[in-house]
């Protein structure tokens, strides 16, 4: 799977277990779902994402790099 790829489903498994956390423990669970959103936001307008880099260290590759553009 490429770099795009695991990003997307990290976040998206981060905001459904916080969500379901949220319900079943506490609502404070939706703070962790605002912090997902809010760092794909900044991500979209900064262009920098803390997972993606950590990603790239664990030797994950991007799309460009796989030669898939």
């Amino acid at each position: 799977m490429t770099l795009e790829r695991w990003i997307r489903l990290i976040a998206g498994s981060f905001v459904t277990i916080s969500v379901v956390l949220s319900y079943v423990h506490s609502p404070y669970w939706l703070l962790f779902t605002l912090f997902v959103g809010l760092n794909l936001f900044q991500s979209a307008l900064t262009r920098w994402c803390l997972m993606e880099d950590l990603l790239k260290r664990l030797g994950v590759r991007s799309e460009a790099a796989a030669g898939r553009v």
